[in-house]
């Protein structure tokens, strides 16, 4: 079993992560600003630690000893380029400093290209005020396509995810295209997202790398 941390740990998908792979049988660090207000899976192999993904020494102190880091966290109360590329450079430095080579991140589905070169948010009737935080996920893929990191980022698709739909295990990996949906599925869900991130996790060199790509029913 491996030895996984999770940043954004306390988040919709970030728990659902730490769920999934504490329910393998690995040894998670659940990475979150306030410990007080999160409480792992039961059955001990979940330990919750203060940390800030956007600071490379605090990465760095969390992030040794493990295997492999994951990456979902957001913050909505900062500009989203501000705190993603942030975040991205921490992760670089930190987990290099800490020896941890492989990152596996939550990405995001606008963008995922519609046309070649032309991503979801780069569309005419794209919404003001969505395009800000997409581009500043844009900012975090640059940062890490500049690194030595062995990175994979999944965007699922562009609409709100399942909070409440079960666990099925199904989900394909694309390319960089918006992927078409399935007639008649059902929106993807935050659960089978943890399935798909916590298998990449698990992939090391057998996995995808250097890319983002995207994640659906």
């Amino acid at each position: 079993m491996s030895a996984i941390v999770v940043f954004g740990a306390g988040g919709r998908a970030g728990r659902r992560v730490v769920a999934e792979a504490a329910g393998r049988g690995h040894e998670v660090t659940a990475v979150v600003r306030d410990p007080g207000r999160h409480e792992g899976p039961a059955g001990g192999r979940v330990r919750v630690v203060a940390g800030d993904v956007t600071d490379a020494a605090s990465v760095a102190r969390v992030a040794a000893g493990h295997d492999v880091a994951v990456q979902t966290a957001t913050r909505l109360d900062v500009p989203a380029r501000e705190f993603h590329e942030a975040a991205a450079r921490a992760l670089v430095d930190g987990l290099g400093e800490a020896g941890v080579r492989r990152l596996v991140a939550v990405g995001i589905g606008t963008l995922l290209e519609v046309a070649p070169g032309v991503r979801v948010v780069d569309t005419p009737d794209f919404p003001a005020d969505g395009r800000a935080f997409s581009l500043g996920h844009a900012a975090e893929l640059a940062v890490y396509g500049e690194s030595e990191l062995d990175w994979v980022v999944l965007a699922p698709p562009p609409v709100f995810l399942d909070e409440q739909a079960e666990r099925t295990g199904r989900y394909r990996i694309g390319d960089e295209r918006l992927p078409e949906a399935a007639g008649g599925e059902a929106a993807f869900s935050f659960a089978d997202l943890a399935v798909a991130i916590v298998d990449e996790a698990e992939a090391g060199r057998g996995g995808l790398h250097r890319g983002h790509v995207s994640v659906s029913y």
